[in-house]
């Protein structure tokens, strides 16, 4: 875990966990993130850049992967490192998304930015994306343990209270756009608070470039959302 506190000694806006993607292989790491978690604390928040065990050397995969997410924001939280009342809120891209999600349906954080967030798990499956790097994640095929799909997948979880906002770029090829519509679609159906922004001329990448014409509308989340004190 990497660090970008508050300056100064000054009280931040809340804290921001991150979470990287690569569809959970030790090819990518937490550095993927690293223009959004300083871009972020310019903005006002401390930010926790979070690695987590991932598929192939590291070991890792469903639900190891999970604890580990589940490990690290709890140790954010224990660190106290906003005022009291201030949120902690994940945002996560791709398999980060998807962390970020399975994190606010079990309780852990207070609202979630995903960023073209796997969401189906046995969708990815069957649709082979990614070289099926989600049955290496699971380590079974959906047939076998259909159970195990659904308790991973967040349009699987029950509904919740907590805010989100889904962000997916419309020239996505890695993860299609449709997942996030479909996921949409359950939310809503389910009166939950969601938000989603659809982002034209925008792939997988550029959701997580604070450079990107993009990026102004999820910090505008953010903004509304958790306005400056």
């Amino acid at each position: 875990m990497t660090w970008w506190r508050a300056a100064g000694g000054s009280s931040p806006r809340g804290v921001v966990i991150a979470l990287h993607g690569g569809w959970w292989r030790d090819r990518h790491d937490l550095h993927l993130m690293d223009p959004v978690c300083a871009h972020l604390h310019r903005s006002g928040w401390t930010v926790a850049n979070v690695e987590y065990r991932r598929t192939g050397d590291d070991f890792g995969g469903w639900p190891v992967t999970m604890s580990d997410v589940a490990d690290a924001i709890a140790a954010v939280r224990a660190a106290e490192l906003g005022p009291d009342g201030s949120p902690t809120i994940a945002i996560g891209h791709s398999a980060g998304g998807h962390l970020a999600l399975m994190s606010l349906s079990r309780g852990l954080i207070d609202s979630a930015v995903a960023l073209a967030p796997i969401t189906d798990l046995a969708r990815c499956v069957r649709e082979e994306l990614a070289a099926n790097a989600t049955v290496l994640f699971m380590g079974s095929e959906p047939d076998t343990d259909p159970q195990a799909y659904l308790d991973a997948s967040p349009i699987s979880q029950a509904p919740n209270s907590r805010r989100r906002l889904i962000v997916h770029g419309c020239q996505d090829d890695r993860v299609p756009i449709e997942h996030s519509r479909n996921y949409i679609r359950v939310a809503m159906s389910d009166n939950e608070p969601v938000s989603y922004l659809e982002m034209i001329n925008t792939d997988h990448f550029d959701v997580i470039d604070p450079e990107h014409a993009s990026w102004p509308a999820t910090e505008a989340w953010f903004d509304i959302q958790y306005p400056q004190p």
